[in-house]
Formats: structure tokens, C-alpha cells, sequence
């Protein structure tokens, strides 16, 4: 079983976990220290790479939700 659930984790709380920060920034250099993030602290993971989406593209999403899911 994952150890976050996308649909029911809120970011700020995978974030607050340094596998899944070092996941994000492999990905997506800098995006963890994105002013920005900050608003997105209270929404499930899903919700965020729904609206990351069209920020980071489908392939860096998809990548860091199947590095999250192998956890």
C-alpha cells in the first residue's frame, strides 16, 4: 500500500516528508520553494497536479505521482 493516498493527502502534509520533496524537485527543480506552493498547502495531492498540470505538463505529473505512489 502507498504511503499517501493523492486523493485524501493534503500537500503540506507530503511535503513535510523529504523523499517526497527530493521526488518534486527531481522533476521540477525549485518547485518546492515556489512562493505559490504555499497556497496550495491545504488541497490533496490530486487537486495540485490537477492545476500543476498545465505548469509543469502530463509527463512531469504523472512521473511525480508514480514516484509518490512507490513510496
Amino acid at each position: 500500500m502507498a504511503r499517501y493516498d493523492l486523493n485524501t493527502t493534503t500537500l503540506g502534509t507530503m511535503l513535510e516528508d523529504p523523499e517526497v520533496v527530493q521526488i518534486m524537485e527531481k522533476h521540477s527543480p525549485g518547485i518546492t520553494s515556489n512562493p505559490m506552493i504555499g497556497m496550495a498547502k491545504g488541497m490533496t495531492g490530486n487537486q495540485v497536479m490537477g492545476m500543476a498540470g498545465g505548469m509543469l505538463g502530463a509527463d512531469k505529473v504523472q512521473a511525480i505521482k508514480d514516484d509518490i505512489a512507490a513510496l
